[in-house]
């Protein structure tokens, strides 16, 4: 990645999951069928939440940020707002990535799960009510 692409994107490191739940960002645009300055959009909007590996320092999106829509892959449509949330209770990116992708005591699963049912609202309080 060039100097242009970090500047504008705000991320951080993680190494937390396995490498299958990660997609690059040109796996994400091969998905979306989108341009690789649209996803870089797309995490710069928060529309996708970005983290770099702590090894290879590559930009990564958890798998499950997308869901297929009539067969076209998009963004979680509520991952914006919920990102919103967890960066005002001040969360870091590596934090909410964390924070979305582990089991959440108070909801019993992870968020990230919960969002893609369409449960919002309780994960948001969720977030609302932890401290990054």
């Amino acid at each position: 990645m060039g100097a242009a692409d970090g500047a504008s994107v705000r991320l951080c490191i993680v190494n937390t999951h396995p490498e299958s739940e990660w997609l690059t960002v040109p796996d994400v645009a091969e998905l979306l069928g989108a341009r690789l300055r649209d996803v870089r959009g797309l995490i710069h909007t928060r529309d996708l939440l970005a983290v770099r590996t702590a090894d290879t320092n590559v930009v990564i999106v958890h798998r499950k940020e997308l869901i297929e829509v009539d067969g076209q892959w998009i963004p979680l449509p509520s991952l914006r707002g919920t990102v919103t949330v967890l960066e005002d209770a001040g969360f870091t990116d590596a934090e909410a990535m964390e924070w979305l992708t582990s089991e959440n005591s108070l909801l019993g699963e992870e968020p990230i799960d919960m969002l893609r049912k369409g449960d919002v609202h309780a994960v948001r309080r969720a977030a609302a009510l932890d401290v990054g």
